[in-house]
């Protein structure tokens, strides 16, 4: 790993090597979450033939923010290069009451390039009893293949104005996660078997009314996992049965789930 620039509040925790040739990466905040007014940024560079996975060292908690200050930002700029792996695999995003944030993420892939993404969003503290009172959560997401863009999404949360409990948001539920795999220069065929076979986990891993999970075939170059749940827990399994069963058909060897530090 080569660290080119780091600025507080982010830090990129040192390197461990992985079995199978991967570098695990922690992310770390420490200041302990996202405040009112933060403007962070990451870039990450996988050059040619690297594998790295990249983890955050616990839930990412989005503080109150104050009258004063605007929304907090992130932008995330992510380019894998030719026959590289990245595999980004964080902790949940807790967003506080009256917490406001946006975040962008931009993912550039290069040929033969793989990418394994989740995004887990809580409904708040939940253990407080603390849900869905947050102002803002905005979240975009874009990925592109050879300049060509292969997934868009944009979600805007607003529970204050739009309540979360609507039939035509979350409803019952109260998590809600996306997984992103992909591997350019697959043929589309391959694409929809792989479709299937996560159709048939998901149909296996979902129990209405507590947890559903659908998955759908891209454009091009991947598929999208999805999950709505009442409780969080079972989520985070769900999603490592997801990609363990996508890493064995894509790259013939084993997910391994990072090691967290202290």
């Amino acid at each position: 790993m080569r660290v080119c620039e780091q600025q507080p509040p982010l830090r990129a925790v040192r390197a461990f090597p992985l079995p199978h040739g991967e570098t695990l990466v922690h992310l770390h905040n420490v200041s302990g979450g996202v405040l009112g007014g933060d403007r962070l940024e990451l870039r990450v560079d996988l050059g040619p033939g690297a594998a790295a996975q990249l983890t955050s060292t616990g839930a990412t908690r989005l503080y109150r923010h104050r009258p004063d200050t605007p929304a907090a930002r992130q932008s995330v700029d992510v380019a894998i290069g030719e026959g590289a792996l990245l595999e980004y695999v964080p902790d949940p995003l807790i967003p506080f009451a009256g917490s406001r944030y946006r975040q962008k993420v931009r993912i550039d892939l290069s040929p033969d390039a793989g990418l394994f993404w989740w995004d887990v969003v809580a409904p708040g503290r939940d253990a407080r009893g603390e849900l869905f009172a947050y102002d803002l959560l905005e979240c975009e997401l874009e990925i592109a293949a050879g300049g060509k863009p292969v997934a868009t999404e944009r979600m805007r949360l607003e529970p204050g104005l739009r309540p979360m409990d609507s039939p035509a948001r979350l409803g019952p539920f109260r998590y809600l996660a996306s997984f992103f795999i992909c591997r350019e220069g697959l043929a589309p065929g391959a694409w929809l078997a792989l479709e299937s076979r996560m159709a048939e986990l998901a149909e296996q891993l979902s129990r209405p009314p507590e947890l559903v999970w659908g998955a759908s075939a891209l454009p091009a170059h991947g598929l999208v996992v999805r999950a709505l749940g009442v409780g969080g827990r079972d989520i985070a399994s769900g999603l490592h049965e997801f990609w363990r069963a996508a890493k064995r058909e894509l790259y013939g060897r084993e997910a391994i789930p990072p090691r967290k530090v202290l």
